[in-house]
């Protein structure tokens, strides 16, 4: 499978043409087992009505593994681990002997992280280079940093004897799958808790190796359980009467019937939803940057991103030069192959995803929006959106307001900052948004008056352990990342 890009000819820059020499990493270095068991309390175990689902390549429809489908009673089994584990080893345990094992784990996934890229890359559909580069770094560097936070707790704010929930149910989605399950477990662990973790059907791969790191690690039994299946199997994790705390990662509308689920219960929950983020242009920014920006905004990791910056808010005057640069930009984009270390951007996750942002496409034609498409060919088999644009977008289309999670790009455009900042917070969402411009005053009023949970100046999905991530409305509440995210695991 070799990468395609919309230019006709490439060449050097004496303008003589080349032909493309693809740079694959080898699947090879993916130990994936042929079937995997649940993981609870320490050891691989079979589903207790023996269901299974597969898992598949994305990027080529074929299968790569089988996995157990959990059900009510895996879960209970887990749960039941995890109060042991708490009540009897991880609960009991200093503080920096709890420290030493996310050191420990944080190692080991550096150690494997070649390893990890390319089983993630493979389950998901992402390119190798942001697997590599972005994905497994920042997984090794949140276990790094929750681990020196353990023996320190007292100091971070959270009151003078911060104390765990005990239990954490925590679902994690398709998109980022090991990253949010580094989000979600190198806290819960940092502060005491033991956790039962439900990875996304479509993605378990990585989240079972790490089931093996943690065995690497010695980690005790029941710390970490993580129960492979579909919705059924996260639900529940959600309702099991003997979780403290629910942790999720996943579109609102689950997010909804999470909250009415716990409603009314002791149990806590943080949830980190949907977004529709507004990238904000002013006729100043440094174009160049900005178009850098924009592609990596919406274009990274093929647009499944919940802060993906999806909208465009782009002032008038500039519109039309910032459109046409995007274009020549994305022409010379390569979608393609994810194991190619060239592909810039790979396959969509599944077919189901790639029905949804094909129907959003076509909504946005039928209500009046331009469509642009990269010219490209697209491989034959796997599931595959070429890189698109739509302008002549209105805040009332439903490509304005509903989340495609896909590598679709609405243009709006605005004459005042005020009515920037309006078109920016017209929408259910408030998870994150970018500002581009020249002037550290303009930065500094429009980020103030935006509802967003995060604001990047300048730039685009910069993430850091240190710092906290989440939203308002309909994005979800609580916080990821830094001492914000710490405080959700502790009473």
């Amino acid at each position: 499978m070799t990468p395609t890009t919309g230019s006709a000819v490439l060449g050097d820059l004496a303008g003589t043409p080349f032909a493309y020499s693809p740079a694959p990493e080898s699947a090879s270095l993916a130990r994936i087992a042929d079937s995997y068991g649940l993981f609870v309390d320490g050891a691989f175990v079979e589903a207790a009505d023996g269901r299974t689902l597969d898992t598949v390549n994305p990027a080529t429809e074929e299968r790569l593994s089988t996995v157990a489908h959990g059900g009510a009673a895996d879960v209970d089994a887990a749960v039941r681990a995890a109060r042991r584990a708490h009540t009897q080893v991880w609960g009991p345990m200093a503080p920096a002997e709890r420290g030493k094992y996310l050191f420990r784990i944080a190692r080991l996934v550096a150690e494997r992280a070649r390893e990890l890229a390319v089983v993630e890359t493979l389950d998901n559909g992402k390119p190798i280079r942001e697997t590599r580069d972005v994905d497994i770094p920042l997984v090794s560097a949140h276990f790094f940093y929750h681990a020196g936070w353990a023996d320190k707790l007292q100091w971070a704010g959270l009151g003078a004897d911060p104390q765990p929930h005990g239990v954490v149910g925590q679902v994690v989605p398709w998109n980022f799958p090991l990253l949010m399950l580094a989000w979600k477990i190198a806290p819960a662990l940092a502060t005491g808790n033991t956790v039962v973790l439900k990875p996304a059907e479509t993605t378990p791969l990585s989240a079972l190796l790490f089931a093996e790191i943690c065995q690497e690690a010695d980690l005790p039994p029941g710390v970490v359980n993580i129960v492979t299946g579909a919705g059924d199997t996260g639900a529940a994790v959600v309702d099991h009467p003997d979780v403290d705390k629910v942790a999720f990662t996943g579109s609102t509308a689950v997010g909804r019937a999470i909250a009415r689920s716990i409603a009314g219960t002791r149990k806590k929950a943080t949830l980190e939803l949907g977004g529709k983020a507004a990238n904000i242009v002013y006729d100043d920014a440094p174009m160049d940057e900005t178009v850098e920006g924009i592609v990596s905004g919406i274009f990274f990791n093929q647009g499944h991103v919940c802060c993906a910056g999806s909208r465009l808010v782009v002032q008038e005057s500039v519109a039309e030069e910032v459109v046409e640069r995007l274009k020549r930009r994305l022409a010379s984009l390569r979608v393609g192959d994810p194991m190619d270390k060239n592909t810039d951007m790979g396959a969509i996750n599944s077919a189901a995803q790639l029905g949804r942002i094909t129907e959003l496409a076509q909504a946005g034609d039928a209500e009046g929006a331009e469509r642009w498409t990269l010219p490209c060919d697209l491989p034959e088999r796997g599931y595959w959106f070429a890189p698109t644009l739509l302008t002549g977008v209105q805040t009332s289309h439903r490509v304005a307001r509903e989340e495609i999670f896909g590598p679709v790009l609405s243009v709006l455009t605005f004459r005042t900052p005020e009515e920037a900042v309006a078109k920016a917070n017209n929408t259910p969402f408030g998870l994150s948004a970018g500002v581009w411009t020249d002037k550290g005053s303009k930065i500094l009023w429009t980020a103030d008056r935006l509802k967003a949970g995060v604001v990047w100046a300048n730039t685009f999905n910069k993430f850091d352990p240190t710092s906290p991530f989440g939203g308002f409305k309909e994005s979800g509440y609580g916080r990821e990342g830094g001492l914000h995210g710490l405080e959700a695991y502790v009473r």
